[in-house]
């Protein structure tokens, strides 16, 4: 009972504290680690300690899983090098230099040092994409700081493993070596061959919850293999999380894909939040084993305030020094200008946050490991300092430093491109297939739904007070709720079974969620034309559009024919051949498209305030 009472106090907590953080846009991390030293002085919690076993093996590989599913593969692929360099020589590096500067420090074996520079080098995962996600970086610097989070454990435990060995015994440079490289290949071979048996599974499996729990089973599998055969565990289940997460669409239905999200999604959160509260518990554990030391207070406060700044220092010693060599061979674009400049730099030097890892590293120091108790206390020292002062301060120097977060405009523009080319293949397959036997209205009725999605998505740009789709989601909801009510009182009658009224009630919820996903912005009040990545490039007639003037509108107040017929527009746009202002499609005209279809005209220009961006309806590409 008791076990019972503690597992349920600490997902109510979690999911209280992690709840008021998200409404009062705290850093939920931080919160539940101050939380959690506060309850570490309850007589409940009194000697506390984190099972190691419980983390590495219990939390950590649904952790990184849940992170890997989700986490571009081409993303990392294209990032490698700054990702290889952070996750391996900025590892290794910290190993050694905190190593000398414990030895320096305190009275214990060189080994004992390079241990605990091997607990305190890796950043954790967790809590550095939970931040940089809240504080609105840059993509690519998240894919840089996710993609070390996922890698640096495997390369952290190595090192951990060779220091204990050279605790308790002895172990050469050439043995060190040989276990990297079998620790990584064999991690990457298991992770490969488990995301392939699991994909052959998969395909052969089309219920819901059994597509759910393989997953569930995936990240646990991934790791006890690579263990059993002495690879890494974690790289194991790295390596398996991205190969199925970048075949997904693949080898699950949507269903399975959408409920796999939605579980994964919880158990992140839970999981997550209650690696830092866990963390904040050990605090008086932690303290009173150092009580009995022969270390001075002093010389132990000195040492544990060295190990941290050695951290800070030697990251960013690393990643200033490395920023021209990872720079070279990578395209020269908005994106990589922000992330290897020296704001960018800054940013991934200072977002340095340890966690649970050091955590439940320092306590497999073995026993017999000198002043182990005050190695342990360090290394609390080191995560809940970078938690504290890194994590605190992160959203500030980003703002301080003027980085620009993903704009949700632009996300919004190439959103609808991609609907927009989705949606011609869509079509030209539909003008593919036999519709002789097909009712007209069925065909229409497809084109319509084939195009609303994309229309829907271009009537985020530009400012109108509200679009068509935005009027039809607000009144479609009404209606939702009504018709809810609905089935509800004819559930309280009792005359029809609720196996039948449950599948009415599930396809209600399941418009309405689609309603959600909707979030209309306007770029009406940007002071910067939006534009489309990589403009002036593309297809001939947006490369030929670029080197001509752009013409005066013919109408400069309105849509040409909507002002002759007095009908209403959403959009406007222009066209860069002869000036004409037309409607979008969205509007009840569709004059734009027509203009284009009449005059031949491929290239138009968005004729709304604060966008710049071009379309060829040639080629259906965003210039």
């Amino acid at each position: 009972m008791d076990l019972a009472f503690d597992l349920i106090a600490l997902v109510v907590v979690v999911t209280a504290v992690g709840g008021l953080a998200r409404r009062w846009s705290l850093p939920g991390p931080l919160l539940l680690l101050v939380v959690g030293i506060g309850g570490s002085f309850l007589p409940r919690f009194e000697g506390f300690t984190l099972d190691p076993d419980l983390v590495l093996v219990g939390l950590l590989p649904p952790l990184l899983y849940a992170a890997a599913v989700r986490t571009s593969l081409l993303d990392l692929r294209h990032n490698i090098r700054p990702i290889a360099s952070l996750s391996v020589g900025l590892v290794v590096a910290t190993t050694l230099g905190v190593g000398y500067v414990v030895w320096w420090l305190l009275p214990v074996p060189l080994a004992a040092a390079f241990a605990l520079g091997a607990v305190v080098a890796p950043p954790d995962a967790v809590a550095a994409t939970a931040i940089a996600r809240r504080v609105g970086l840059p993509r690519r610097i998240v894919t840089i700081l996710e993609g070390e989070g996922l890698v640096n454990d495997a390369t952290a435990l190595v090192c951990l493993g060779a220091a204990i060995t050279a605790i308790t015994g002895h172990i050469s440079a050439l043995e060190i070596s040989r276990e990297f490289a079998v620790s990584a290949v064999g991690g990457t071979a298991v992770g490969v061959l488990v995301a392939v048996a699991v994909g052959k599974v998969r395909a052969h499996v089309d219920d819901v919850l059994t597509q759910t729990s393989i997953s569930l089973v995936t990240p646990f599998l991934a790791y006890l293999v690579a263990e059993e055969v002495h690879a890494s565990g974690v790289l194991a289940v790295v390596i398996t999380g991205l190969i199925l997460g970048h075949k997904a669409t693949l080898l699950q239905s949507a269903s399975s894909r959408l409920f796999e999200r939605s579980n994964w999604s919880t158990i992140e959160f839970l999981l997550e939040n209650a690696v830092f509260l866990l963390i904040g518990l050990q605090v008086r554990s932690i303290l009173s084993g150092v009580g009995d030391s022969e270390l001075s207070a002093g010389r132990i406060a000195l040492a544990a305030v060295a190990t941290f700044g050695a951290v800070v220092v030697l990251r960013a010693l690393w990643v200033f020094a490395s920023v021209g060599f990872l720079r070279r061979g990578v395209a020269d674009d908005e994106d990589a200008a922000a992330t290897f400049s020296w704001q960018g730099t800054t940013v991934v030097a200072w977002a340095g946050m340890r966690g649970v890892v050091t955590l439940a590293a320092a306590f497999v120091l073995p026993e017999e490991t000198p002043h182990r108790e005050v190695l342990v206390l360090m290394a609390f020292v080191v995560a809940a300092a970078s938690l504290l002062l890194e994590g605190s301060s992160l959203p500030m120097l980003v703002a301080r430093l003027g980085l620009a977060a993903p704009d949700h405009h632009e996300d919004a523009l190439q959103a609808a491109a991609v609907y927009q080319r989705a949606a011609t293949a869509g079509l030209a397959e539909l003008d593919a297939l036999d519709l002789s036997e097909v009712a007209p209205e069925v065909v229409g009725r497809l084109r319509r739904r084939s195009l609303e999605r994309a229309d829907s998505v271009w009537e985020r740009l530009g400012g109108s007070d509200e679009t068509p789709s935005q009027a039809y989601a607000r009144l479609r909801a009404q209606m939702l709720a009504v018709e809810r009510a609905e089935v509800l009182r004819i559930r309280s009658t009792g005359t029809v079974p609720h196996e039948v009224l449950q599948q009415v009630l599930d396809a209600l919820d399941v418009e309405e969620s689609v309603l959600e996903l909707a979030h209309p912005s306007s770029t009406a009040e940007r002071e910067v034309d939006l534009q489309a990545p990589g403009t002036g490039s593309g297809c001939e007639h947006l490369v030929a559009a670029s080197e001509q003037p752009i013409p005066a509108p013919l109408t400069p107040t309105g849509c040409e024919e909507c002002l002759r017929d007095g009908t209403p527009w959403v959009h406007l746009r222009l066209c860069l051949a002869c000036g004409h202002v037309g409607c979008c499609d969205s509007s009840v005209g569709n004059h734009a498209t027509h203009h284009f279809e009449g005059s031949g005209h491929p290239v138009m220009r968005s004729f709304e305030l604060g966008e710049a961006w071009r379309w060829c309806y040639e080629d259906d590409l965003l210039g």
